[in-house]
C-alpha cells in the first residue's frame, strides 16, 4: 500500500516550530507525567508511558528528567496535577480539528482553543463531532531506503497491522495501542532503524486541501501549537509533498 506521508509532513513543521519555542520539553514532561499517573511508571506495562518515552529520548531529553515525571505521575514524587481534555472541531474546507490539551485549569484552556478557533476561521464543535473520524495507533516509521522485505516478516509477525510505502520512501508501520511496544522492540531487536515513533491518533479519511487551504489549515494548526496548553493537535488534513512544496517556495 502506498501513500503521502502526509502526517509526517505536518508533524515535522509542528516538531521545527515547537523546539524554536522552546516548549517542547515542558509536552513531553506532562505527556510522561499523565501516561504514568493513567497506567503506572513501568513502560513495560504501560504502552502509553513507552511511547511518550520514546518520544521524550528521541528529543534529546535526559533519562533523569524523564524517569522523575514518570515517578511524579505515579505518586511517587509530589508535583502539579494535570488534567487531560480535548476539544474539538472543523477547519478549512471541513477538515476535522482534535485538539488535546493537558491543563491545571480548564476555565484558560478552553477561552484559550476557543479564542484560536474563532480568530483562524474554524468552529469549535461539541464533544465527540470528530473523534469518530479518527482511531488511536501506534506509528513507526522507517526510514527511506530500508528494504520492504527486511520489515515485513518481523514487523507482521509481532503483531503489526499494515505496512505503509510513503511516496517520500519511507516506511510506517501502523500498530494496535496494546502491540506497539512489542513490535518496537522487535524491530530494535532486529537492528531495523527506526526513524521516528509514536502512539497517535489517526483519521480513517483524509480530505485533500488545495494551496490556499493548506496555508490556513497550517496557521490554525500552528496557533494551537503555541498554546502551553496544547499536548497535540490532529486532522485529518491531507497535506501533499506537492502542496507543501508550493507552501515552502
Amino acid at each position: 500500500m502506498a501513500g503521502h506521508s502526509k502526517w509526517a509532513n505536518i508533524q515535522h513543521r509542528k516538531g521545527a516550530q515547537d523546539a524554536k519555542r522552546g516548549k517542547l520539553f515542558t509536552k513531553l514532561i506532562r505527556e510522561i507525567t499523565v501516561a504514568a499517573r493513567m497506567g503506572g511508571s513501568d513502560p513495560a506495562t504501560n504502552p502509553r508511558l513507552r511511547a511518550a518515552i520514546d518520544k521524550a529520548l528521541g528529543s534529546n531529553m535526559t533519562k533523569d528528567v524523564i524517569e522523575r515525571a514518570a515517578k511524579r505521575g505515579a505518586g511517587e514524587l509530589e508535583g502539579v496535577s494535570y488534567e487531560e481534555i480535548r476539544y474539538e472541531g472543523y477547519g478549512p474546507n471541513g477538515i476535522a480539528i482534535m485538539v488535546d490539551c493537558m491543563t491545571d485549569n480548564k476555565n484558560r484552556t478552553v477561552a484559550a482553543v476557543r479564542n484560536v478557533f474563532t480568530k483562524r476561521g474554524g468552529n469549535m464543535g461539541t464533544d465527540g463531532c470528530v473523534a469518530f473520524m479518527f482511531n488511536q495507533k501506534g506509528i513507526i516509521t522507517l526510514p527511506a531506503g530500508t528494504e520492504e522485505d527486511d520489515i515485513m516478516e518481523v514487523a507482521l509477525e509481532a503483531g503489526a497491522e499494515d505496512i505503509v510505502n510513503n511516496d517520500d520512501g519511507t516506511i510506517d508501520v501502523f500498530t494496535s495501542p496494546e502491540d506497539y511496544s512489542t513490535v518496537k522492540d522487535a524491530l530494535d531487536a532486529a537492528g531495523i532503524e527506526v526513524e521516528s515513533s509514536q502512539v497517535t491518533m489517526h483519521p480513517d479519511n483524509t480530505v485533500s486541501l488545495e494551496v490556499e487551504d493548506a496555508r490556513k489549515a497550517i496557521g490554525l494548526i500552528e496557533a494551537f501549537e503555541e498554546l502551553d496548553d496544547v499536548q497535540e493537535v490532529y486532522s485529518n488534513a491531507d497535506f501533499s509533498d506537492e502542496v507543501m512544496a508550493q507552501l515552502d517556495s
